[in-house]
């Protein structure tokens, strides 16, 4: 192995590195504090409930050390361990004649080995941790069953995406980018517009609101905010899990408010009014809107980037490729990216988080927000989160505030 061939491994090492570090201050962190609740907790969170999310956090953690290493470990198998080429070589023998299918073939041979090596710790997650805190719902039958409904999806789905994306950067020559972005955006609006009515549905029931009295506090909050639905569903997440979510899917006609019955059965009517407004604040403030345009144009970079590398020696032989073609080349610059972009981690959990306090500030104009700090605590407390993150790990992995800083910022008077 050359000097250049040494490169990629090295930067997947640092970033390996990086990822145990902060999980090593996460841990020490909910440590340190695991005998206390945080002063503002305090008489609505017990200590019981406060150890048992630092005991959930921590066997998260460990989890995740496991699943991080083992990523790596594939990344550098796939390249430099020749992996990619060996399963390239093998394939084109048997498929010379149809270039296409030996692209597709190739990828879907290295996302079965990857769905293979992280099932077992998908099933320890799924039956032991979140069984272990009395969070998992899901039987045996369901976990295969939605694993065979999501490959039959892929199938239906992704496949044929592959097989445009592999073709234009076939047939259209050096701007075969921008063919590709423009498909990728068109796929990715027909597959929000098609989400809430066709696939949602294949793996949850959805059922309108019956609770009358909250139905009527939404229809009335819809009113103040100008916001307009193709209806409110509760959705069936306790087959699956005891954890409690609320969120918008789909644009256009097709958006849909969705509760999970979980969340209806843990939080007063007010307080998921306050929860709705919250999500409202998102609609309002185009955030979803502006998450798209954002995704779209860091696609439209990457592709181009790609564009530049696609015909380098270099990068192929830096990723231990000695044969190039249009799908190593999307296998190793997926592969890469998800390397040289985690530094940047912190910036998009920054603009996220910026997001959260733009939804809550609406929250408090169009709701009370003692209601939604309420239902925050109730929800903090039912899926265990831990009140006492660290610092530096929540700027990299935190979408949303830690519970402390983001209570205090809705105790502030507008």
């Amino acid at each position: 192995m050359d000097t250049l061939q040494l490169i990629f491994p090295s930067m997947i090492i640092i970033v390996l590195a990086l990822k145990l570090y902060l999980n090593k201050r996460q841990a020490n962190s909910v440590k340190t504090h695991f005998n206390t609740v945080p002063a503002r907790f305090s008489t609505s969170i017990e200590l019981n409930a406060h150890q048992k999310s630092g005991n959930y956090t921590l066997a998260k953690i460990g989890l995740g050390n496991i699943e991080i290493i083992l990523g790596s470990l594939l990344a550098i198998i796939f390249t430099s361990g020749g992996l990619i080429q060996y399963l390239d070589n093998q394939i084109s023998s048997r498929l010379a004649n149809y270039p296409l299918t030996q692209g597709i073939a190739l990828i879907i041979s290295l996302m079965f080995i990857s769905m293979l090596c992280n099932l077992p710790l998908s099933l320890y997650s799924t039956f032991n941790i979140e069984e272990r805190f009395g969070f998992n719902h899901i039987t045996i039958k369901l976990f295969i069953l939605d694993t065979i409904k999501s490959m039959v999806l892929f199938a239906v789905i992704g496949i044929p995406l592959l097989y445009i994306v592999l073709w234009l950067m076939t047939i259209m020559g050096s701007l075969w980018w921008i063919w590709v972005w423009a498909t990728f955006c068109a796929f990715n609006i027909i597959l929000m517009l098609a989400y809430p009515t066709f696939i949602a549905p294949i793996f949850n029931k959805f059922i309108p609101l019956t609770n009358e009295e909250l139905r009527i506090k939404i229809n009335n909050l819809l009113k103040k905010c100008g916001f307009q639905s193709n209806g409110i569903f509760v959705m069936d997440g306790s087959k699956r899990s005891s954890h409690g979510n609320a969120y918008f899917t789909g644009i256009g006609k097709t958006k849909r408010i969705v509760f999970f019955d979980t969340l209806i059965n843990k939080l007063t009517p007010n307080e998921i009014e306050a929860i709705l407004a919250h999500e409202l604040g998102h609609f309002k403030k185009k955030h979803i809107i502006k998450q798209i345009i954002v995704s779209f144009l860091i696609s439209l970079m990457t592709l181009f980037v790609l564009s530049l590398l696609i015909n380098q020696p270099m990068f192929y032989n830096a990723l231990g490729i000695t044969i190039p073609n249009n799908a190593n080349a999307l296998i190793l610059f997926a592969l890469g990216l998800n390397v040289v972009m985690f530094p940047f981690s912190p910036l998009s959990s920054y603009l996220s988080r910026k997001n959260e306090f733009e939804a809550d500030d609406f929250a408090k104009k169009y709701s009370n927000k003692d209601d939604l700090i309420s239902g925050l605590i109730k929800l903090y407390k039912e899926n265990s989160s831990t009140l006492t993150p660290d610092e530096l790990y929540a700027k990299f992995y935190y979408s949303h505030p830690p519970a402390s800083i983001r209570i205090a910022h809705l105790e502030q008077t507008l």
